[in-house]
C-alpha cells in the first residue's frame, strides 16, 4: 500500500534539478522583491498589471502601473531591450499576470512573475502603497485585469 504522495514516483534528482532550476528563470517571490527593494538592488522594473482603480487603491511600493491591455511596443519604447520586467496581479487565483508576461515576451523583453501577487505580498506581512504614497491596510483588492 502506498500513500497518495508515493503513488506517482518522484522524479530523479537530475530531473528535479532541471525542473526547479527552470522555474526560477520564470518566477521570483514577494520576499525576494521586498528584500531587493530594501537593499536598493533594483535591477528590474516591477509592474502591477491590474486595472488602474486597483492600482490606485493599493499596490506594491515602487511598482509601475501597466494594465495588461495597455502593454504595447509604443508604451514600452522608453525601456531598453535588456530590461527585466517583474510582473504581478491580484494573486494566484488570477492569470492576468500570465497574459501580461506573454505580451512582454512577444515584445522581446525578459519577464518574471512575482508569484503570489498582491495576495502573497499581504500574506508575507508587507504593506501596500496607495496613490497618495502612504501605506495601505491589508485587504486584497479586485484585479480588474
Amino acid at each position: 500500500m502506498s500513500s497518495l504522495i508515493t503513488q506517482t514516483p518522484a522524479a530523479s534528482a537530475n530531473e528535479a534539478l532541471a525542473h526547479f532550476s527552470n522555474r526560477l528563470r520564470f518566477e521570483t517571490d514577494c520576499s525576494d522583491v521586498y528584500h531587493s527593494q530594501q537593499a536598493g538592488e533594483i535591477d528590474y522594473v516591477l509592474v502591477d498589471v491590474r486595472g488602474a482603480a486597483a492600482f490606485a487603491a493599493g499596490h506594491v511600493p515602487g511598482a509601475l502601473s501597466l494594465p495588461t491591455k495597455t502593454i504595447t511596443a509604443e508604451r514600452l519604447a522608453a525601456f531598453p531591450a535588456d530590461t527585466l520586467f517583474v510582473v504581478y496581479c491580484a494573486g494566484p487565483h488570477c492569470n492576468g499576470v500570465h497574459r501580461a508576461a506573454v505580451r512582454l515576451a512577444r515584445l522581446g523583453y525578459a519577464v518574471k512573475e512575482m508569484i503570489g501577487g498582491v495576495t502573497g505580498w499581504l500574506d508575507e506581512g508587507f504593506t501596500l502603497a496607495n496613490d497618495d504614497g502612504g501605506p495601505r491596510a491589508s485587504t486584497p483588492i479586485s484585479c480588474a485585469c
